[in-house]
């Protein structure tokens, strides 16, 4: 401890007794479990692919009463075709948009514009979240291709700072 009271001696971010370096980037009710699938980690795929699968069959059923709400209201067969052509446009790219974003890192931008069409298309988004939970957790190969090359790097960096350099033989 420091002279300051609450002070610890350990720099901010790092904890003490761990290793140095970077660290996993935690994942949605993952955590850092995905790292060496640890602590629950087949349980909580399991209920992520359950907990998605069940929202999309209430998200469809939901569309399904108003579906049946413009029935009722006698709207005609344009608007009824309109409106189910739209939720099943807007649910295919939002499949498309959310299943490559687990594979890359999503373009702000991009996703700032397509915000209104990936709220429409929710349940796209949560089917591409429950096929992805079938094989690993959402967005795993990104982060784990992502913290190997930092962990890569940083061995790389610390290897080469071996010795005192003032200590080196120079050539004549």
């Amino acid at each position: 401890m420091s002279d300051e009271p609450g002070t610890p001696d350990t720099p901010a971010g790092s904890t003490g007794g761990e290793p140095n370096g970077p660290r996993p980037e935690p994942l949605r009710f993952f955590g850092t479990s995905w790292v060496n699938h640890d602590d629950g980690y087949a349980a909580r795929r399991a209920g992520v692919a359950v907990g998605s699968l069940a929202a999309a069959v209430v998200a469809c059923l939901v569309l399904r009463f108003a579906y049946q709400g413009l029935q009722i209201a006698d709207t005609g067969a344009f608007v009824t075709v309109l409106v189910v052509a739209m939720f099943a446009i807007c649910s295919a790219l939002a499949f498309r948009n959310t299943w490559d974003g687990f594979g890359r890192r999503p373009d702000a931008d991009r996703q700032a514009s397509l915000r209104g069409l990936l709220a429409i298309g929710f349940v796209g988004s949560l089917l591409a979240y429950f096929f992805r939970s079938l094989t690993e957790a959402p967005g795993e190969k990104l982060h784990r291709v992502e913290y190997e090359t930092a962990r890569s790097q940083y061995e790389s960096r610390w290897a080469r700072r071996t010795g005192n350099p003032s200590k080196k033989r120079r050539k004549k």
